[in-house]
This record gives C-alpha cells, sequence and structure tokens, in this order.
C-alpha cells in the first residue's frame, strides 16, 4: 500500500477487521517492521487524538518519529504554482516535499479543507502534491475531504459492540457554532457503505454530501423517523457540501440557535434499538450531544477513541510491509 486514502485501498474489510483485532492483541509483535525507518507526520491544522494515536503506532512498530507543526517552527509554505512570492511565504511546497521525503520513509499529512475553493478542495491538491513529489508512500491523517484513519476506528468499535450481523447505524447531522469540514461524514458514509451494515444519512436539506462519498445510502430528512431501530448513532456536524449549491459551500446554511433540535438528546436515543453513541472528538457537548447520553453506558467515544491507535498502526503496518 502505497497510499491511504479511501476504503478500498485497505482492500478486503474483513481481513483488515481481523487484523486490526490481531495488532490489538499484541501492539508490539511487528517491532521488527519498523527499525530504522521514519515516519514523518506532517500537520497543518490542529490535532490531538490523531497526532498521539499515529505517533503511538508507529512506536509500536519500532519506528522513528518526526512530527511538524507547519504553523509553529517552519516557514510559511506556499502551496499555489505560478505566483510572485513575495509575501509572507518564503518557501514553496515543490520544495519543501521532496526534501521532507528526504529525511523518512513514510509520509502522513493532515491538512483540512480551506473553504475558498471547493473545486480545490476536493481534488485534494495539497495532498496530491505529497503523493506526486515525496517519492513516499502517503497517508493521509485527514483531509479537505476524507479522515480514513477515523473511519476504519469507527469500524473496529462498531464491529467489537455489535450484537447483530447486520446493524442499523445511522449518521447524524448536528448543529455547530462554526462552518466544519465534510471529510469526516465523507469516509464515515464511505467505510460504512463497503462493510456489511444498513446505512442510514439524515440531515437538514441543503446540506447533501457529495455523491462520490454517500452514493447507495438512505437519506432520511426526518431525522427521529432516521433514529428508529438504530443499532448505532454516529453523531456529526458538516458545512453545506455545495454539490447542489456551490455557492453555499463551506457555509452554515441556518442559525444554530434554530437547529438545536438536531441535538442527539436522550429523547432521541429512546427511539433507537437501545442504541450506542459514536462521535470522532472533540464534541460540543449540548450541542452536537447532550451530557446524558455521551456519558451513558452506551456511549463509546472513548473506546472508539483508543481504537484511533489501532487503525494507524494497521495501516503503518501494511505500509512498511511493502518498503
Amino acid at each position: 500500500m502505497r497510499v491511504f486514502q479511501h476504503v478500498s485501498d485497505i482492500g478486503d474489510l474483513h481481513a483488515a477487521l481481523a487484523e486490526a483485532q490481531e495488532v490489538k492483541q499484541n501492539r508490539y509483535a511487528w517491532e521488527h517492521l519498523g527499525h530504522n525507518k521514519t515516519a514523518l507526520l506532517i500537520f497543518f491544522n490542529n490535532s490531538l487524538r490523531t497526532r498521539l494515536s499515529t505517533q503511538k503506532a508507529a512506536m509500536n512498530l519500532g519506528m522513528n518519529v518526526i512530527v511538524l507543526d507547519v504553523n509553529q517552527g517552519a516557514w510559511k509554505l506556499e502551496t499555489e504554482r505560478g505566483v510572485i512570492m513575495d509575501g509572507d511565504k518564503s518557501e514553496h511546497l515543490l520544495e519543501a516535499i521532496p526534501v521532507m521525503g528526504s529525511y523518512c520513509d513514510i509520509i502522513g499529512v493532515r491538512s483540512f479543507a480551506r473553504f475558498e475553493n471547493r473545486k480545490d478542495d476536493y481534488e485534494e491538491l495539497i495532498l496530491n502534491q505529497f503523493i506526486q513529489y515525496s517519492g513516499r508512500p502517503v497517508f493521509f491523517m485527514e483531509s479537505a475531504t476524507v479522515h480514513p484513519l477515523q473511519a476504519f476506528a469507527d469500524l473496529i468499535t462498531i464491529e467489537e459492540h455489535k450484537t447483530c450481523q447486520r446493524p442499523k447505524v445511522v449518521m447524524t447531522w448536528a448543529p455547530h457554532p462554526k462552518a466544519l469540514p465534510q471529510a469526516v461524514p465523507n469516509s464515515f458514509a464511505e467505510w460504512m457503505l463497503a462493510a456489511d451494515v444498513d446505512f442510514v444519512v439524515t440531515h437538514p436539506e441543503g446540506y447533501e454530501l457529495d455523491p462520490k462519498f454517500v452514493s447507495g445510502a438512505h437519506v432520511e430528512y426526518d431525522q427521529m423517523k432516521a433514529f428508529e431501530g438504530a443499532d448505532f448513532i454516529y453523531a456529526k456536524n458538516w458545512s453545506c457540501p455545495g454539490v447542489t449549491q456551490p455557492e453555499n459551500y463551506g457555509k452554515v446554511l441556518h442559525d444554530y440557535h434554530t437547529m438545536m433540535g438536531w441535538t442527539v438528546d436522550a429523547a432521541h436515543m429512546a427511539v433507537t434499538n437501545n442504541a450506542a453513541f459514536l462521535h470522532c472528538l472533540p464534541v460540543r457537548r449540548n450541542m452536537i450531544v447532550t451530557d446524558e447520553v455521551i456519558e451513558s453506558p452506551r456511549s463509546l467515544v472513548i473506546p472508539e477513541a483508543a481504537n484511533r491507535e489501532i487503525s494507524a498502526q494497521v495501516v503503518l503496518k501494511r505500509m512498511l510491509e511493502n518498503l
């Protein structure tokens, strides 16, 4: 595996899930793979779980780890071609990327959507430059459009806690005061559609996700109806994806005060099949989900976050095996 971006990159999901459990039982069984190998983790944006879990996963495999926070301690990077660099950006990504590649064996990159241009975001201009110019395997630690490490961890968590062969999994939009990217819901939809689950998406009109990620899912605009009989509830906010309204890409379409009925609370959970609650974290309490729900015994947000180490380790292990 040279690139980890989509669910298709992981191959057979049953094999990947079995490997995840094997890794979870003995995290240090493959330390020899990473001996004298270096992982470079590059962050254009803030991180807590991704940074810690991926560092830990690389260390479990015996790797050296270099972490670069582009916004602190590095030159400001120009990412566009053809510009006259007479501003505050001292280095171009086209020189920086091959230099970075010369110091490591595998590169992980985290770079959020900018919401300036939908076409640029959805073409993944920054991450694709790393793939093209680094000369190294590249894995996405969240990009403008996807967060595959999170979605893989989500699937591991569902597999561990499901009580029936084909659980009903509902991804629900929830209110938030800021415009958030679609990376997490895009990847969650992509991975759930590849898995053996009954997948439903619910959101207000205007928040329709890109069909290349959500095609084949049942979209239900009535949130309470969507929740009926659910085994897992995955809550996440996202801004307008701009599929049918390009001019609204990256915007919040409603004042969040008017959308608080979408907050996941006890009344919502009461119509489910005693569903487990999932969220990628960080979470805005009493906006995305109430205290009562996230603190309930059916909340899996901590085991879910812990599985980020496992998803990252499976990906890094496979990349090391193919160096």
